[in-house]
């Protein structure tokens, strides 16, 4: 078993920063990849940003590239995302996952069903 408890939510102006943080307890050893996802109510989850256990190899979503970034501290067993430029289209429930399948370089790891666990959301909100 992984646990995932986020944190790092809240209520930003458009333009500003936040940084979310995913701490992992438990079979930390097994997980090879964390993943951020967000959903907005009614509409279906959507893939933002993951990092492989080694942190050599990220992926994020074209909505979000060259500004929102997915660093890594195995140290703290701690994954994050920092989102610098943030828009009004950002806002939701971010949620931190993590992925104890073998690793392939042939997935980008954007589907939700590939990952174990998550956590239970984190609020951002971005006032216009």
């Amino acid at each position: 078993q992984v646990q995932l408890v986020e944190s790092g939510g809240g209520l930003v102006q458009a333009g500003g920063s936040l940084r979310l943080s995913c701490a992992a307890s438990g079979r930390t050893f097994s997980t090879n990849i964390m993943g951020w996802f967000r959903q907005i109510p009614g509409k279906e989850r959507e893939f933002v940003a993951a990092i492989t256990g080694s942190g050599t190899i990220t992926y994020y979503a074209e909505s979000v590239k060259g500004r929102f970034t997915i660093p890594g501290d195995n140290a703290k067993r701690t994954v994050y995302l920092q989102m610098n430029s943030l828009k009004p289209e950002d806002m939701a429930v971010y949620y931190c996952a993590a992925y104890t399948g073998a690793y392939y370089g042939g997935s980008t790891y954007s589907r939700g069903n590939e990952y174990d666990y998550w956590g239970q959301g984190t609020q951002v909100t971005v006032s216009s």
